[in-house]
């Protein structure tokens, strides 16, 4: 019989963590490989996690709510080891020096100074000083565990010396006092991680916002006329969205400096144009991804909207679904706003927020008024990977598309 040990497995690109929300298994379970033994939430999306062996579970080491950096052990299973793995491993363990202070100092220790925010959230508010805990984790990485075991114990640190900066602004605020009727509403793991998601983009990305006015008067019109024959003959609808998409991605295709991401000493211009959508849901947001946008219709894009939607509301959504976005277009109107700024879906470099459609009185070129449709596209970019120029050639790019879309255009 052996012990194995199950860790937090990576559910997506940047993906550093995720909160255990639903065990499937509880100890004495027996268990097959790849049956489903957990739901976890990361701030891209909600998967089942697989078992990695045949066996049985001894113990859930990571609670349910519980955040975890990838890597970071979840559970132990005990399997079975047959006579051939089992006597190289005994004699391994014989020849195998006691695990003495100069050893560990012989340890893997390659992420010893990574800390998750839970990790960083625990050590502030105990005044733990982090350079001073010996991790349990995958390459001498720090746990939640190993923090708590600290704080269980009541252990007194070597240093007294105030916890690091970077502890210290991880501190969560004091909350604020209660009335009479206020609700106090428990924050989900989506929600948490959301958070941590937004808060991370916001303070490492130098955001710069533009605007531009489009009259989609003649698109608006062309998709009214095909929209019910569409539906009829395809099964799903043709949205406006479907055709903002498309001029992105185009304009990406022209301007593949918007299509970059920052790298710290190095900007990584990405060869594939895969668009990031918003879906929302009650009280989650998710990021969906249309692959190699540039290569499909108007037809197409719609269709995998509709396809991804279907999935984020059904929860059918699956990490590779999440993985690969390059460049996010938002679908703002949706719910009638004209005017935004959209926080930059980490690590991308822009997110173009498309707003509602509305009819307003506008001067054309022969002097005249007339009523148009008119709607706004925000851009906020990264301005460490971006400059105005290049956008503002961009924004102009996707409204000369969009104003040009008339009957002549075949969505097909």
């Amino acid at each position: 019989m052996a012990i194995e040990q199950m860790a937090m497995p990576q559910l997506g690109e940047s993906v550093t963590e995720g909160t255990i929300s639903k065990w499937l298994v509880s100890p004495g379970d027996q268990v097959n490989k790849y049956d489903p033994i957990a739901e976890v939430m990361t701030d891209k999306v909600n998967a089942e996690v697989p078992s990695s062996f045949t066996g049985t579970i001894t113990e859930l080491v990571g609670e349910e709510g519980q955040t975890l950096a990838v890597g970071e052990i979840i559970c132990k299973i005990e399997t079975e080891e047959t006579e051939t793995e089992a006597a190289p491993k005994r004699e391994e363990e014989q020849n195998t020096p006691s695990d003495t202070g100069a050893n560990r100092q012989g340890k893997d220790q390659s992420n010893k100074a990574r800390y998750s925010p839970a990790v960083l959230r625990l050590a502030g508010e105990h005044g733990i000083q982090l350079e001073e805990v010996e991790g349990t984790g995958a390459g001498g990485r720090i746990t939640r565990k190993d923090i708590q075991k600290i704080i269980d114990s009541g252990m007194k640190q070597k240093s007294e010396a105030p916890a690091p900066a970077a502890v210290q602004t991880t501190q969560q605020a004091p909350a604020p006092a209660l009335s009479a009727g206020d609700i106090e509403i428990p924050v989900t793991g989506v929600r948490k991680a959301i958070a941590a998601n937004m808060h991370k983009s916001k303070t490492e990305i130098p955001h710069a916002w533009t605007m531009m006015e489009v009259d989609v008067t003649n698109m608006t019109a062309y998709r009214n006329s095909i929209k019910d024959s569409f539906k009829q003959k395809e099964g799903f609808n043709l949205t406006f969205f479907a055709f903002f998409v498309k001029a992105a991605a185009q304009a990406l295709k022209e301007f593949p400096q918007m299509n970059s991401m920052w790298a710290g000493d190095k900007i990584v211009q990405k060869k594939d144009i895969n668009i990031s959508i918003a879906v929302a849901t009650e009280d989650s947001l998710f990021v969906p991804v249309i692959k190699h946008a540039d290569e499909k219709t108007i037809k197409g894009i719609a269709r995998e909207i509709t396809d991804l939607a279907k999935k984020v509301r059904n929860g059918k959504l699956t990490a590779e679904d999440m993985q690969g976005g390059t460049f996010t277009v938002n679908n703002t109107g949706s719910f009638g706003s004209v005017q935004s700024m959209g926080i930059i879906n980490h690590p991308q470099a822009a997110i173009l927020q498309v707003e509602s459609i509305v009819k307003r009185p506008v001067v054309m070129n022969n002097g005249m008024i007339a009523v148009r449709d008119m709607v706004n596209l925000c851009l906020s970019l990264d301005h460490r990977v971006l400059d105005g120029l290049v956008c503002g050639r961009f924004l102009g790019r996707v409204k000369e598309i969009l104003e040009n879309i008339d009957e002549h255009t075949s969505v097909y």
